[in-house]
């Protein structure tokens, strides 16, 4: 893959694969994400800070064009861990599960070491993606199952 330089805002190419990796752990279950983990022998990592739960303010927007308002709040698990070799890894996940945010930051710290960057996107990314994908199909065709077609029927009297 080669490297695309964007501006200081959108970051880099590489960037944008990260985010996709961090999406996919945050969307998969706690359970998921521990099976996958299992898999690895992940060397040794430091706390940079430990896995702490804690609250968000969720911002919505009607329509997703009006004016932004508060939603509510949400409850979010966060970890950041720095293997031996230096690369550092951070994770948000919803809910309290403190082991999924702390096997999803190692495994983010793995991901960005070049040599194990393959493996993890083989492995535990792409399987994950697609179980995600998969119940997603789930339930639109679940949804689609129930719709109901409306429709108007014209009268010939005027």
């Amino acid at each position: 893959m080669t490297e695309t330089t964007f501006n200081d805002r959108t970051g880099t190419a590489a960037d944008g694969d990260r985010k996709k990796i961090m999406a996919t752990l945050a969307a998969a279950t706690p359970e998921a994400v521990a099976e996958k983990f299992e898999s690895l022998a992940p060397p040794a990592f430091d706390l940079v800070r430990q896995p702490e739960t804690g609250l968000v303010m969720v911002r919505g927007r009607m329509g997703g064009t009006g004016s932004p308002f508060n939603l509510g709040e949400v409850t979010v698990t966060r970890c950041v861990v720095r293997l031996e070799t230096g690369e550092t890894g951070s994770a948000y996940a919803l809910g309290r599960s403190k082991k999924k945010a702390l096997q999803s930051a190692v495994i983010d710290a793995l991901w960005q070491r070049p040599e194990a960057r393959a493996r993890i996107e083989t492995d535990i990314i792409a399987p994950l993606a697609a179980a995600q994908k998969s119940a997603a199909e789930t339930v639109r065709q679940e949804t689609a199952a129930t719709k109901v077609d409306f429709f108007t029927m014209v009268r010939g009297d005027n």
